[in-house]
Order: structure tokens, then sequence, then C-alpha cells
């Protein structure tokens, strides 16, 4: 489904499996409580830079572009963990300005980045704090009006991830269609040609063995032509040596009657 949920496409390898477990896992943290300073999410983050670092080193690392989301989406967390530790809500208001957030959800169960929401969620906080720094209290009514503009807010950009999203996978929808179209035919083109290919060799056999049985017939109108050949010649011969016979047979009886009629001169 395109570059869509990294989760469950693009995982190839079990450290990059347990580096997304734990990329969701800081994301929901972060997301809860990340103004509680919970020294846990510190080590998490620790431990993503060691996995992503030793990520890119691995022989089946992900592509560059996966690769620096992951690197995007672990920037953005050490960058919110630094923003805590700051002294006054202006400096964490502005420094919350330059942090990026992830572009695309860790997980499938995900319509829009949680680091994305994280960010809004750290902007409405913020921008609170300095409110009621400025006018000394946190004035119910004024934060419930900037609760709705965030939560406005925050809808608002889930909306637009969302038809980001969708937009990606129909144009992926379209690719595969266009695709599976394209091998229904050649498939039907392989077919048409290997049954007239079918056709051709069937012609060819048939000939082949019309050819075989004629040679046969011709074979034998052959030599039955050679026996009856060889039996006239042997015919013609057994007559033409009966009338040798009979000719040697009347000159020797006619020189006996020629010399018993005209005796020899003395």
């Amino acid at each position: 489904m395109g570059s869509g949920c990294y989760a469950g496409v693009m995982a190839g390898s079990r450290l990059e499996l347990n580096f997304l477990r734990l990329l969701s896992r800081c994301e929901t943290m972060a997301s809860e409580s990340p103004e509680r300073g919970d020294w846990r999410l510190d080590k998490y983050v620790g431990a993503l830079e060691y996995m992503l670092t030793t990520l890119k080193k691995h022989p089946s690392s992900p592509t560059l572009e996966v690769l620096s989301e992951y690197s995007r989406k672990v920037d953005f967390l050490k960058g919110l963990l630094e923003n805590e530790k700051l002294a006054t809500p202006t400096e964490k208001a502005l420094a919350n300005q330059f942090l990026a957030p992830g572009r695309i959800p860790t997980t499938s169960k995900e319509r829009t980045s949680a680091t994305k929401t994280v960010h809004l969620q750290a902007k409405a906080r913020y921008t609170g704090e300095m409110r009621n720094e400025l006018l000394g209290t946190g004035s119910r009514s004024i934060n419930d009006a900037e609760g709705l503009r965030n939560r406005k807010a925050l809808e608002a950009e889930e909306k637009q991830s969302a038809s980001e999203i969708d937009a990606v996978l129909q144009h992926h929808h379209n690719l595969q269609e266009k695709l599976a179209e394209e091998m229904l035919s050649l498939a039907r083109s392989l077919k048409n040609n290997s049954l007239a290919a079918q056709n051709v060799i069937k012609q060819d056999n048939q000939t082949l063995s019309q050819s075989l049985r004629m040679a046969d017939q011709n074979f034998e109108k052959l030599k039955t032509e050679s026996d009856r050949l060889e039996q006239n010649a042997k015919k013609s011969i057994n007559w033409l040596l009966w009338i040798m016979l009979i000719i040697v047979c009347f000159i020797f009886i006619s020189m006996i009657l020629f010399i018993r009629i005209f005796p020899k001169f003395k």
C-alpha cells in the first residue's frame, strides 16, 4: 500500500520491527504525559538512537527515504524532551516551532502521524502556559476556548492527513488495476499465440502423417512392380533359352541331313 504503514510493509528485519515497536511506545508516552518528565521516555529515546544507528549499518536496512523518516521522528522526540527542560513557556513555544514531526504514521492503526498529534498538543500546552504566565491566572473560559481552537486545528490536520493518505491509496489502487489489466492482456495474448502455435503444429503433424502414409503406399507399389518385373524377366530368359536350344538342335539335324544327302566328294 505504498509508503503508508511502516509496521506492516517496510519492516524487513527483526531489528526494524523492534525499532518500530519502541518508536510507537515512545510516541504514545509523549502523547500521554511528556510534561511529567518520565525518565523512561528519555531512556527509550536513547535506545531508539542506538537502534537507528545499528539499523543504518544493517545489511537489510530500509531505503534512504524510510531511514530519513525514522531519523525525523527520533529527532522530534529528542527535541521534545529538550524543550521540556527549558525554563519558561515562551522558550518552549519558540523551540517547539523548530521541531519537525514525522509525516507518515508509524502503525497501520494511525490515520495521521502520532508525532504530528504530539506536536499540536505541545503547541497548545505551551500557548496555554504562556497565556497563564501573562495573565497571572488560568482562566477556565479562556482555556476552554483555546482548547476548542486546538481541537479544531487538530481535527483539520487529521482530515488533511486522511485525505492525503486516501489520495495516495487511490493512486496505488489505480496503478494496481492498470497493472492487472496489462497482465490480463498479456495473458490473453500468450494464450492466443499458444493456440495458434498448437494449430500450426497439429497441421504439420497431419501433413507429416499423410506424407508417411503416401511413402508407405508408394513403397508397397514399388515392391509389387519390382516383383512383377523380376518374374517377367525370368520368363523372358526362359523363352530365350528354349528358342536357342531349338535353333541349335535344328542346325545340328540340318547338318546331319546335309551330310547324308550330299556325300563327300572323292
